[in-house]
């Protein structure tokens, strides 16, 4: 059926009843490191899932992060029959007491709380989607399967062999992640890469033989220096966590730094991860060490691609909006599937802004709309 005249278009979302769905998933924290509470956070989306009539499969996390669960929903083509994956994680990156912070709050025509808009707000879309398309007997063209994976945050170490296992099994992957400022979604993204430093010098009374010590942590702080200075146009270095020390009163022996460098060319983050293993210790009293962590490919769009923007370009001009497209830094799993040249959309979620941060929010009037866009590409995508 032409997309343009689908009723899925037509469905009865209620932003009032978005709300209270999405609530206990925002107010069920689930920060990437916190096993147990990422896996709470399974466990009340799974059971929705199953409410749906998805068979629900729970895969058990490794690397000390937690499970991840599939759900695969009835089709009359079979449901492992190539279709719809939809991508998207639960973890956040707010610790557990956040809520205690910044709760539930709607102000107006904002709803504000952690994980709201990365990405909690557009997974509960694709549900909801799924589940008016199912009250009112709408079949997705497709099979569709949702993965809900719990380490995005960190860059998926432990689940990228997961999602590629699955995308490899799909005609297309949508990545319901936080729509870009003006409402758009994304096409493609940067590549990026992690890296964990270590400075280990030599320890000393602070009082008594200050002399006598080489501070770890003053040679991290300029190896910082040196790192963020590398920053181009065409790649970035930024250093984001630090730890160092153990005792006021002596001269620290290790200091530990976590960096991301990011390019919209892999050929420009190759160059720049050649850089960061080439880095030397300033002084010979005090050793350093770079390791390179986990690495998220360059994605570019094709005409695969290109092909399915339109198409969901066309769904929201039927339904009153249009979408615009864009590369985007801030990876995503979707630089795993697009890499892969598996036909990906990505920035399908809500509106808002704020994310990874205490401001955290959705817009309200994002919701319907989105919703509207993701059924309709569950109903015509074929």
């Amino acid at each position: 059926m032409d997309a343009l005249r689908h009723p899925a278009l037509d469905l009865p979302f209620d932003a009032d009843a978005i709300l209270a769905g999405l609530r206990p998933w925002v107010e069920c924290e689930s920060p990437t490191f916190d096993a147990a509470a990422v896996n709470r956070m399974m466990d009340l989306a799974g059971r929705e899932l199953a409410l749906l009539g998805a068979r629900v499969e729970r895969i058990a996390g490794r690397m000390a992060f937690g499970d991840c669960v599939r759900a695969r929903f009835p089709h009359a083509a079979g449901d492992a029959a190539p279709g719809v994956l939809v991508l998207a994680h639960l973890d956040t990156v707010h610790p557990v007491g956040t809520l205690e912070r910044m709760p539930w709050r709607r102000e107006g025509g904002l709803v504000r709380g952690p994980g709201i808009f990365d990405m909690k707000g557009g997974t509960y879309l694709a549900v909801e989607a799924l589940r008016r398309m199912a009250q009112a007997g709408v079949a997705t063209a497709l099979p569709v399967t949702i993965l809900l994976t719990s380490d995005e945050e960190v860059g998926s170490p432990s689940t990228r062999d997961l999602i590629e296992a699955e995308a490899s099994r799909a005609r297309f992957v949508l990545v319901p992640e936080p729509a870009r400022p003006d409402g758009g979604v994304v096409s493609g993204r940067y590549a990026i890469a992690r890296f964990n430093l270590r400075t280990t010098g030599r320890p000393s009374h602070a009082g008594w033989t200050l002399a006598e010590g080489r501070s770890a942590i003053r040679e991290m702080c300029r190896q910082v220096l040196a790192i963020e200075a590398m920053t181009t146009e065409s790649c970035t270095f930024s250093a984001g966590v630090i730890r160092g020390g153990q005792w006021v009163n002596c001269v620290a022996t290790h200091c530990d730094l976590e960096v991301l460098s990011m390019a919209k060319r892999q050929a420009d983050l190759d160059a720049g991860v050649e850089r960061m293993l080439a880095l030397q210790s300033s002084t010979a009293d005090v050793a350093l060490e770079v390791r390179r962590g986990v690495t998220r490919p360059v994605w570019e769009p094709d005409a695969k691609v290109m092909a399915l923007y339109e198409h969901a370009r066309g769904i929201a001009r039927a339904i009153g909006f249009d979408i615009s497209h864009q590369s985007s830094g801030g990876g995503s799993d979707g630089n795993f599937t697009g890499a892969m040249g598996i036909p990906t959309l990505d920035g399908l979620g809500v509106g808002g802004a704020g994310a990874h941060t205490l401001e955290e929010h959705i817009a309200v009037a994002s919701l319907v709309p989105r919703a509207r866009l993701l059924a309709g590409l569950f109903a015509t995508l074929s």
